[in-house]
């Protein structure tokens, strides 16, 4: 792993229809004191174990299904099933875990993987096994209500959690949010735009729990820059023509439109732009990534923010040929965890998941690009703004590739 240079749907509802867009090909990491330590490109053969163990191993038997033999133990909660059958997330999730231990985490944790059933108790009830078996740090759970009850019991026992909801909410100090979250969409393109020279904006959101987040996000960020917000247009889901409507009322007084819109809903938003004539720049989230909004003749031209998608497409590739299957987006996430604690877990220093070393001001680099941990327990990315482009999207602001110090 190279060291990054130091200059350089609340609760179950959004986060269910947040599963989005989100290997790690070299995880970088650095504290005040570290020294680099490499992580092997996607690919790579597993290195071999310290002569020295980074820590004592643990006593007593593993819980859940077990993956790798190091000396450190993690715990990992997944919605491996939802209403009694197989979840296709929390498999995809599991096995990008298996990747990241084959890759590189193998020699260095024991990766204990509990099912939380997609409930709440089962993700106490998991987070209380995985502790009691030795676990000193906790990845997932996925969902906001289900991380809420695991965080109590990781909270109790004086452990951390790195989870994977959207929900920035359920974050708090001592419980990180690996995942993408809406308001890093919305400050990464509503600054673009206005450093593209658009000066005055319009809100067209749908009347949900997405587009509340995005919408109280957009309008602090547009404050912040000093930055006009004409009109803001509410609608029903599904139900888009009153709002462009009231859009295209105000004209020119506008020249950009934030539109924070899931896949699924641009069809029919789309369709209220043409037959209200609105022509401007339009803005979303990184939920655009997606062919159904990339087709649709309206959104030729459109930006968003969104992870650069090199290490995502490395990561499929790979996960594609040895399960025969494509992985959810949010597999990169477990990946990167996974791969994250390794990291961290070859430090013997007992402090190795302590605050200090997760909230690096230099924070990570992994398959979406650098990352790092807020003390609240949110995160801030380095996200691209993609431009949608003969039904394809292309990037033109790259993310940055390390942070600011601060």
């Amino acid at each position: 792993m190279k060291i990054v240079s130091e200059s350089s749907e609340r609760e179950r509802g959004v986060t269910r229809r947040g599963l989005m867009g989100a290997g790690l090909a070299a995880l970088t990491l650095t504290g005040c004191n570290s020294t680099a330590t490499e992580a092997p490109m996607f690919g790579a053969a597993a290195p071999t174990p310290p002569p020295t163990p980074a820590a004592p191993a643990a006593t007593g038997p593993t819980v859940g299904e077990a993956l790798g033999s190091g000396p450190v133990r993690v715990g990992m909660i997944l919605p491996l099933t939802q209403n009694g059958a197989p979840s296709p997330v929390g498999a995809s999730m599991r096995n990008a875990a298996q990747l990241a231990i084959e890759d590189y985490a193998g020699p260095y944790i024991t990766l204990m993987i509990q099912d939380d059933h997609s409930t709440p108790d089962g993700a106490a009830q998991a987070a209380q096994a995985d502790i009691g078996a030795g676990a000193e740090l906790i990845l997932g759970p996925v969902y906001a209500t289900d991380v809420r009850q695991a965080a109590s019991v990781a909270k109790a026992a004086g452990k951390p959690m790195i989870a994977f909801s959207t929900d920035a909410s359920v974050a708090s100090p001592g419980v990180y949010l690996l995942s993408f979250l809406i308001e890093g969409y919305v400050d990464r393109i509503a600054e673009f735009a206005v450093s593209r020279g658009k000066k005055s904006f319009a809100v067209m959101a749908p009347q949900s729990e997405y587009g509340n987040i995005a919408l109280a996000e957009f309008q602090q960020t547009a404050g912040r820059l000093n930055t006009p917000v004409v009109v803001i247009a509410r609608y029903a889901p599904g139900d888009a023509n009153s709002a462009a409507q009231q859009v295209a009322a105000v004209g020119n007084q506008i020249d950009a439109l934030f539109i924070p819109e899931q896949a699924e809903g641009m069809p029919a938003v789309a369709t209220a732009l043409a037959t209200n004539g609105i022509k401007t720049q339009l803005l979303g989230t990184g939920v655009w990534n997606d062919p159904r909004v990339l087709r649709l003749p309206q959104l030729q031209g459109a930006w968003f923010a969104a992870p650069a998608s090199e290490g995502f497409n490395s990561l499929k590739q790979r996960y594609k040929a040895k399960f025969g299957s494509e992985p959810v987006r949010l597999a990169s996430l477990s990946y990167d965890a996974v791969t994250l604690a390794a990291a961290l877990g070859r430090n013997a220093e007992s402090g190795r998941y302590a605050p200090a070393a997760l909230t690096s001001v230099s924070g990570f680099n992994g398959a979406d690009g650098v990352f790092r941990f807020r003390a609240e327990g949110t995160n801030e990315r380095g996200l691209a703004v993609m431009e949608i482009d003969d039904n394809a999207a292309t990037v033109i602001s790259p993310a940055p590739r390390s942070f600011a110090a601060g």
